[in-house]
C-alpha cells in the first residue's frame, strides 16, 4: 500500500513581496543603527526598534506569520487542557528524582572507584 501524496506550497507574490520587505527592514535597521554612530545612543536604538517593529509588522501580515499566530494560539489552548498536578504531588515527584539522583551519583561513583581500583592496584599494579 504506497500512496504517493504531494505537498505543494501556494506561496503568492504579494507573499514573497512581504517576507522580502520584513527582510530588508530588519538589514535596514542593523544598517541605520551603524550609520547612525555620530548620533545619541537613545536615537540609534529607537531607528533600529522602529524599523524591526515594522519587520515584524510585515512579517505577520504574510501567510507564515499568519500559521505562526495561529500555532501559538493552538499551543496556548492545548496548553489550557492539561491537568497539572497539585503541588504535594509535584513536590513529591521531585522528591523522588532527587533521591534517584542522589543514588545513581553514589552507584556512579562507587563503580569508577571499584573499576580504577581493580584496573590501577590489581591489574597494573600502580601504587598511588
Amino acid at each position: 500500500m504506497s500512496t504517493n501524496t504531494q505537498v505543494e506550497t501556494v506561496s503568492a507574490g504579494a507573499d514573497k513581496a512581504k517576507l522580502a520587505a520584513a527582510a530588508v527592514l530588519v538589514v535596514a535597521g542593523v544598517a541605520a543603527f551603524y550609520m547612525l554612530s555620530k548620533q545619541d545612543l537613545w536615537l540609534r536604538v529607537l531607528a533600529l526598534l522602529v524599523l524591526v517593529a515594522a519587520a515584524v509588522a510585515a512579517y505577520f501580515t504574510s501567510e507564515s506569520g499568519k500559521q505562526l499566530i495561529a500555532f501559538g494560539r493552538d499551543s496556548v489552548r492545548e496548553t489550557k487542557k492539561v491537568v497539572w498536578p497539585a503541588r504535594n504531588e509535584a513536590m513529591q515527584m521531585t522528591g523522588y528524582v532527587f533521591a534517584f539522583v542522589a543514588v545513581m551519583a553514589l552507584f556512579l561513583f562507587l563503580t569508577d572507584k571499584t573499576l580504577e581500583w581493580v584496573l590501577y592496584d590489581l591489574i597494573l599494579g600502580w601504587k598511588r
